[in-house]
């Protein structure tokens, strides 16, 4: 008889347990993490179909685009391009970092000790993907970079998306998408197309073209937002630093509204540099640019200051909005 109740309570004591686990997904997903269960995933990324272990254990951040947004999350890097990473992104000072350098002259070699599962590589990193497949052959690499051809506020979001399916952020990682829409739509509905546009990139005291489509952070934009260019030059280029040509000509297409890329302030060190001239002092004095449209009637805007080595998600959404007060006002 003793031994029957004893059997009794042991069943309904795994009941109780049982219906305690099912009474929230959000307590079984704790409970597994905690014990350190894992399972995988399939993401698609810009070289195929990728099996990713959930939740990575050991994570390795070498794309820009990433930084704020695995920030924010709160996840914890073992080893990442720490010194491309601006001033912004709290992964700056925290010590526990393995540093694998930045792209010129990285410490590639450094990623073993980081043991990863998991790497995040892409933008300035994106071409030594074999070498960490070499170094770490048992960690899985994924490639987010937008992709050529394709819309970036789409690609923006696919990177989101998948990064979200990856750290178990899939709520934040749509309401970080929904954003940028939003962005996009305001700026949309406030934009005249009958007003015309200049990209331009500061570095090294130029001021230098952005080409419409292609050309470096801005150049994308006016695809996406429909925006009309003032000019036009064949044979426009991506560089980083933006194209040269004479400020002269950037004036004589007269524009109404000027969209303005700092790079060296942008750089992690380049605001710290004794030469360094900020865009908006550069434009300023600019005599060529004085009777511009868009400087005579303060049509100018600013990408945030981290932009050229930030351009997440969430570096477009806050220049989309900024575009968008701008428009908003002038209408």
């Amino acid at each position: 008889m003793t031994s029957t109740r004893l059997r009794i309570g042991a069943v309904l004591s795994a009941l109780a347990l049982g219906l305690t686990a099912c009474g929230s997904d959000g307590d079984v997903e704790n409970t597994a993490a905690e014990g350190g269960e894992t399972t995988t995933i399939e993401i698609e990324d810009n070289n195929g179909i990728q099996t990713v272990t959930v939740p990575p254990q050991s994570v390795v951040a070498t794309d820009n685009r990433t930084f704020e947004t695995l920030s924010d999350w709160g996840v914890e890097l073992k080893a990442a391009a720490v010194s491309l990473m601006p001033g912004t992104i709290a992964y700056k000072t925290d010590e526990s970092i393995i540093d694998l350098g930045n792209h010129r002259e990285p410490d590639l070699e450094a990623v073993v000790a980081a043991e990863p599962d998991l790497i995040i590589n892409g933008q300035r990193f994106t071409q030594y993907h074999d070498d960490f497949a070499r170094l770490v052959p048992d960690a899985t690499i994924i490639s987010l970079d937008p992709r050529d051809g394709q819309p970036l506020d789409a690609e923006l979001k696919r990177q989101t998306t998948a990064l979200g399916e990856i750290f178990g952020k899939e709520a934040e990682a749509e309401q970080l998408n929904a954003d940028l829409d939003a962005a996009i739509e305001r700026v949309k509905a406030a934009y005249s197309a009958d007003d015309t546009v200049m990209g331009v990139i500061t570095s090294g005291g130029n001021i230098n073209y952005v080409t419409p489509g292609t050309g470096r952070t801005i150049g994308p934009l006016f695809d996406v937002l429909g925006l009309t260019p003032s000019l036009e030059v064949e044979e426009g280029s991506d560089n980083h630093q933006g194209d040269d040509i004479s400020v002269e000509a950037i004036a004589d297409s007269n524009p109404d509204i000027m969209i303005v890329m700092d790079r060296d302030g942008g750089t992690a060190t380049g605001a710290d540099d004794p030469g360094y001239r900020p865009a908006s002092e550069l434009l300023a004095e600019s005599q060529a640019l004085q009777g511009v449209t868009a400087v005579r009637e303060d049509n100018i805007v600013y990408m945030p200051a981290d932009t050229y080595t930030n351009e997440s998600i969430q570096t477009y959404t806050e220049f989309l909005n900024t575009l968008a007060d701008k428009l908003e006002a002038k209408n």
